[in-house]
């Protein structure tokens, strides 16, 4: 009996001997790997500053080369018929010039100024080009809208809140709105679209128009807010729509400006979808395109009500990089700038122009 007792008091003695030196090799077999993870992790962070690194100068060549791709873009532009005298007749297209004032197309961007910040990612601003007053539409509806003296003073406030607000009797829809010689012309819609010409001296309706449309639907994709797009200028009242939800192109209608009539209608073979704003320079339409994740805008479609500017030989504009996308683009005819809407800033686009020449016949 004793003898058994020894037997296993030896063996459970072997027993702890080998649990004993199995812990010493797992614990040391830890040690090895916890300094081998560490080593490791030493390396990824060695090598995730060096990438960290390369990214950031990347980013930093990207950034220069797209202010370079800017500049280019501001200064360049293709030429159309650039010639010796001599080879006129068998090189190039028959030119004559229009006889009425409004003879500019745009060339480019000369410069770019954000000039604050002030109200939601939608809405849209312009000055009169009658007069110094600006208008502020904040937002994609409503019965009200902001007025300041001038640009500076709009630069100069605090915001919103010290603008002079003026009371419309009919509300507006979308950031469509157009300023002349002191009249408001916006849109309104419930199941029709509806021209709305107000008086901003008076501050009362003069007219309401009626536009018929097969069905209501935006006139650009990535703008869902803006069912009709306005713009005025000396030629008149300029109109963009879609006819019905599965019209592809964007129309445009010309309104004379004192009566709200239509005049006359187009197709501008210029695609609703990826458009997010457009204006109206002397009867050229020019469309803004982007991305549904917004990058760099670009004017890639033109359309001339005269024919003297053909979409195949305008110039590709590139806007310069901003926040977000534009809600609206509001042309001045006399400054000869663009006022922008982008994610809530407020931004004067100065462009460079060059005078239009009438497409003839190939010699």
């Amino acid at each position: 009996m004793s003898l058994k007792c020894i037997l296993i008091n030896s063996q459970d003695k072997d027993r702890m001997q080998l649990w004993h030196h199995q812990s010493r090799r797992y614990h040391s077999e830890q040690q090895d790997f916890k300094k081998l993870t560490a080593e490791v992790m030493r390396v990824l962070e060695k090598d995730h500053s060096v990438l960290f690194e390369d990214v950031a100068g990347a980013a930093g060549r990207v950034e220069r080369a797209e202010r370079e791709m800017e500049y280019v873009e501001t200064w360049t532009s293709p030429r159309a018929c650039v010639r010796p005298e001599e080879r006129v007749l068998e090189l190039c297209l028959t030119f004559s010039l229009p006889a009425a004032d409004c003879v500019e197309i745009i060339s480019g961007i000369r410069s770019v100024k954000i000039l604050k910040r002030a109200g939601g990612a939608k809405g849209m601003w312009t000055r009169d080009p009658k007069s110094s007053k600006v208008y502020i539409f904040n937002g994609t509806s409503g019965d009200s809208l902001h007025q300041f003296k001038s640009v500076r003073d709009f630069s100069n406030s605090s915001g919103l809140d010290s603008s002079s607000a003026v009371r419309l009797n009919i509300e507006w829809t979308g950031p469509g709105s157009a300023v002349y010689n002191n009249h408001l012309f916006y849109v309104t819609h419930d199941e029709d679209v509806q021209v709305v010409k107000f008086d901003l001296t008076g501050g009362f309706v003069t007219d309401v128009a009626m536009f018929p449309l097969a069905s209501v639907s935006p006139v650009y994709s990535l703008s869902p807010g803006t069912v009709a797009d306005l713009s005025a200028d000396d030629e008149g009242l300029w109109l963009l729509f879609a006819s019905s939800e599965s019209e592809p192109n964007i129309n445009l209608a010309k309104l004379d400006r004192a009566s709200l009539d239509i005049e006359q209608i187009w197709d501008t073979r210029c695609p609703r979808e990826n458009a997010e704003a457009a204006f109206v320079v002397c009867g050229v339409v020019y469309v803004a395109y982007n991305t549904r994740l917004p990058s760099r805008s670009r004017i890639q479609c033109v359309f001339d009500v005269n024919g003297m500017v053909l979409n195949e030989e305008a110039p590709l504009i590139y806007f310069p990089r901003r926040y977000g996308a534009h809600a609206s683009l509001k042309y001045n005819p006399e400054e000869k700038q663009l006022y922008g809407w982008d994610d809530g800033y407020q931004i004067i686009y100065r462009l460079t122009m060059k005078r239009k020449l009438m497409v003839g016949k190939r010699a």
